[in-house]
């Protein structure tokens, strides 16, 4: 398998899973990162993986970041836009500050790292998208307008944009977890994951990041040519769309 693949906040939780998956499944992977340096450093060293440093939020960043993983490792045919941020607060007392880098980055962020590698795609009539969205994009959260905004925003980008890339062999889906068990869950008091979070989930567990990096690794297969448009929910039985 030589396709490259780029998976943005790739270096930590579900997207440093979702980086070592697509390598073992044998993708040339390259994980983008905006600004925990040590921790990438530590991720590369353990998994092989290169870094990159570059914030999703500024386009000509993406572009340039873009062009020097091309350069390192060839033209991008699969693209994981996982990268994301929270800035959780109650409507009324929310800044525009808050809404505006939630925005920012997980909407602008996904427009800013699909459009500079959308022509090499169509030109060679091969790609994958995946964006990482949520289950908060699909059925809302208390304090979290901006995140749900956004999260419902990057479903809507993956309808429209599956229907433009399908004649080009070029799919786009999106993945929605639930909890997953990523170090900032888990950084929750286990008495409110115990009683607050956990009681909502019927599988009764949260998640694990491996399990979004399969059904990642999964719809960027070659063999996933006929899914597309779609949204992939795993969130253990939590919210049925």
């Amino acid at each position: 398998m030589n396709r490259v693949a780029l998976v943005t906040g790739g270096t930590r939780g579900i997207g440093a899973a979702i980086s070592t998956a697509l390598k073992e499944k044998g993708y040339r992977v390259a994980a983008s990162y905006a600004g925990n340096d040590t921790a990438a450093q530590a991720f590369s060293k353990e998994t092989g993986i290169p870094t990159f440093k570059w914030s999703i939020g500024d386009y000509d960043a993406c572009v340039a970041g873009i062009a020097q993983v091309e350069a390192a490792l060839g033209p991008i045919e699969i693209l994981v836009n996982n990268a994301g941020i929270t800035r959780d607060g109650m409507f009324h007392k929310m800044t525009r500050e808050s809404w505006q880098d939630v925005i920012n980055t997980n909407l602008n962020g996904v427009f800013n790292m699909t459009h500079p590698v959308w022509p090499g795609m169509r030109d060679r009539r091969f790609g994958r998208v995946v964006n990482i969205s949520s289950i908060n994009g699909q059925k809302g959260q208390m304090g979290q307008v901006n995140y749900s905004a956004a999260k419902a925003g990057d479903i809507g980008l993956t309808k429209a944009l599956a229907q433009e890339g399908a004649s080009r062999a070029i799919t786009v889906n999106a993945v929605c977890p639930g909890y997953i068990g990523t170090e900032m869950v888990r950084a929750v008091p286990q008495k409110v994951l115990d009683e607050r979070v956990i009681p909502q989930i019927p599988v009764g567990r949260l998640g694990e990041p491996e399990e979004i990096a399969r059904c990642v690794a999964f719809l960027v297969a070659d063999e996933a040519g006929f899914i597309t448009g779609s949204t992939l929910t795993a969130n253990g039985g939590q919210y049925l769309a």
